[in-house]
């Protein structure tokens, strides 16, 4: 019966040992997820980062196509407004030469139907 109590007292010490054990392994489990928690956060920091970096890019670009697009429809607008601008002095000046080649023939016409009795 001698035995009794000493097989107590390493049992009582394996399991203190492996209570021991398990205290630093659910340590060790809270110290990872701590450091799960803060990887998590830089990770969602960085892809903050480079979703901002690529938007910047993004509206860069968009500014510069829309800048391009405006360029040239302001450029064919232009042109385009010259040519009318053209035609219509063209129209101007046909018209002038009509009114100055019948104005003679108009004078004469209202003349003499004014001094006709």
């Amino acid at each position: 019966m001698k035995d009794a109590p000493a097989q107590s007292v390493v049992a009582d010490s394996k399991v203190s040992k492996i209570i021991k054990s398990l205290a630093e392994l659910e340590d060790d489990l809270d110290s990872l997820n701590v450091k799960v928690a803060e990887m998590k956060k830089g990770l969602h920091t960085s892809a903050q980062k480079q979703i901002d970096s690529l938007r910047e890019q993004i509206t860069q670009m968009a500014i510069k196509q829309a800048e391009a697009m405006i360029s040239e429809t302001k450029s064919r607008a232009e042109s385009q407004a010259k040519k009318i601008a053209s035609e219509g002095a063209a129209k101007l000046d046909k018209t002038k030469a009509n009114i100055d080649s019948k104005f003679n023939e108009a004078v004469d016409s209202v003349v003499s139907t004014i001094l006709k009795p």
